[in-house]
């Protein structure tokens, strides 16, 4: 089986060759498993069966200063300790009002060049179009988290007004991208804390199901699979996922979840993708017991498909290297 085709067979539930997989990095662990391997090619023949394009850019202003401007205006503050997305430095919409800002306009040519990147170096890998920051993120960046919490109760109808326009603008980027031939499309959008939903089930299901249904009823449309992030607990919404026609759920984090009860569960509905805990595993345990831990997961989670094995999120950079290449190798030895 191709890469894509074992992915494929296990978004539909039936059982690949060998269990799918992918390996992402924060630029910190990027940084140390080259340096370690000694190989600055490595990385890019580790076998990844999912490869994305992303929408959406940073500039550095100025330049040297730590501090990048994203499409929608945003300043990022990259001086800390997260080196890869950083801390949000000002907050746009500063009043509960549309009226103060102007949305960007879709940089057509940006996608253009993403998805040409992509088709260009796929190969035989499932392709998918992320669109990170979708939804809820994209409106507490530009309201500030605490505001949008607090306007989903004082000011719902401003709420309601912010999430269509960000809707629309997400809409306005599936059109372009599916001008070319991509598998589907990665939808980036954290719900969860460690315990239960940030906004809590009755408010996620008024405020962004709906607006989720309607990206995701875009895909299907096309005849794209759906894929979704979001760290955190969200398990009270995985039905709601189901119905709205999610096919892909990640991150699939162990610490939080008894994964193999969710499997059972859900397992019919959904394909889980992550798994190999980057909080109680990956920084903590020795190289062979990555292994025992990711052989595991691939014959529990995996059996009958529904799975894609990976981290719970890209790995940071307290994670040793050598228990990277130690997850590598028990991927690659299926």
């Amino acid at each position: 089986m191709t890469r894509r085709e074992r992915v494929i067979a296990a978004i539909n539930h039936r059982q690949p060759d060998i269990c799918p997989y992918t390996v992402d990095l924060t630029s910190q662990a990027y940084e140390r498993l080259v340096d370690y391997v000694g190989d600055p090619g490595y990385v890019e023949r580790i076998g990844q069966h999912i490869l994305a394009a992303h929408y959406g850019w940073k500039v550095e202003n100025p330049p040297g200063s730590g501090y990048w401007r994203d499409h929608f205006g945003v300043v990022w503050n990259k001086n800390g300790v997260d080196k890869d997305i950083g801390v949000v430095e000002n907050y746009l919409i500063s009043e509960p009002t549309l009226a103060v800002y102007e949305f960007p306009k879709v940089d057509v040519d940006a996608i253009r060049r993403s998805c040409e990147a992509l088709l260009a170096t796929s190969h035989d890998t499932f392709t998918v179009f992320n669109i990170g920051f979708s939804m809820f993120e994209r409106a507490w960046t530009l309201r500030g988290m605490e505001n949008l919490l607090v306007d989903m109760v004082s000011e719902p109808s401003f709420v309601h007004d912010l999430l269509d326009a960000i809707c629309e603008f997400n809409l306005c980027v599936m059109e372009e991208v599916l001008k070319y031939p991509i598998d589907g499309f990665m939808f980036g959008d954290d719900w969860g804390q460690q315990r239960g939903t940030i906004m809590g089930a009755p408010h996620w299901r008024e405020f962004l199901k709906p607006r989720m249904k309607r990206l995701y009823e875009r895909a299907k449309q096309a005849g794209k699979y759906v894929l979704q992030h979001s760290c955190g607990d969200i398990h009270e919404l995985l039905p709601d996922l189901i119905e709205i026609g999610l096919d892909v759920y990640q991150t699939f984090q162990p610490e939080i979840y008894d994964v193999k009860a969710v499997k059972r569960e859900f397992g019919r509905d959904l394909t889980f993708w992550g798994g190999i805990s980057t909080q109680r595993v990956l920084p903590w345990v020795t190289p062979e017991e990555v292994k025992k831990v990711a052989r595991e997961m691939i014959a529990t989670v995996g059996e009958g498909g529904g799975y894609i094995a990976a981290p719970t999120h890209s790995i940071p950079g307290d994670v040793p290297p050598a228990n990277i290449v130690a997850l590598i190798e028990a991927f690659q030895s299926q």
